[in-house]
């Protein structure tokens, strides 16, 4: 039987409810590959990728779906400095899991500029494409906006995740 696998890039700049609300409609594949970005294609400011990292594995956890993982392959693919595509990417993760079904989910913010894309036509040719609603409206600009004000983000993100942001001192930029 071949191995289904989701694969959802974001910034996770932080991981919100929102992100969790998508990533949990997406129990009926083998593996769920949370695929932080390296650097924006579009040039957005965020944390540093290791963090985001730590982030990401911190927001599985709270999850608690085992067949989830952080895929920190867009360092590898980024290591020059260029931006990483999601083109790049697919291409990456279908010459590691070279049987497998791989599926892209784009959340509803994406979904609508998916045509931006690099590539898009190219992507939409060989490989699924999986355009999720979120059932929880929260952006990582809320919480980014509410620890700038000294708030709580508990109820922004999951538990694990609040606690790291609530404890560490980092930058939104790298």
């Amino acid at each position: 039987m071949t191995e289904k696998i989701a694969i959802f890039g974001s910034a996770f700049n932080p991981p919100t409810r929102g992100h969790a609300s998508v990533i949990e409609q997406l129990t009926h594949f083998d593996r769920v590959l949370l695929v932080p970005s390296y650097k924006h294609a579009w040039g957005k400011s965020m944390a540093s990728f290791e963090q985001r990292c730590q982030w990401v594995d911190a927001f599985i956890y709270d999850l608690n779906m085992p067949q989830a993982t952080c895929c920190r392959l867009e360092a590898e693919l980024g290591k020059n400095g260029d931006a990483v595509t999601t083109y790049m990417l697919l291409t990456a993760l279908q010459a590691h899991y070279c049987h497998a079904d791989l599926t892209f989910v784009v959340g509803p913010d994406n979904l609508l500029k998916f045509g931006q894309f690099a590539h898009s036509e190219q992507i939409l040719a060989r490989w699924s494409v999986l355009g999720m609603p979120e059932s929880v409206n929260v952006r990582s600009t809320y919480i980014r906006d509410r620890l700038a004000k000294g708030l709580p983000v508990d109820d922004l993100t999951t538990p694990s995740v609040a606690k790291q942001l609530s404890d560490t001192a980092f930058s939104f930029s790298d």
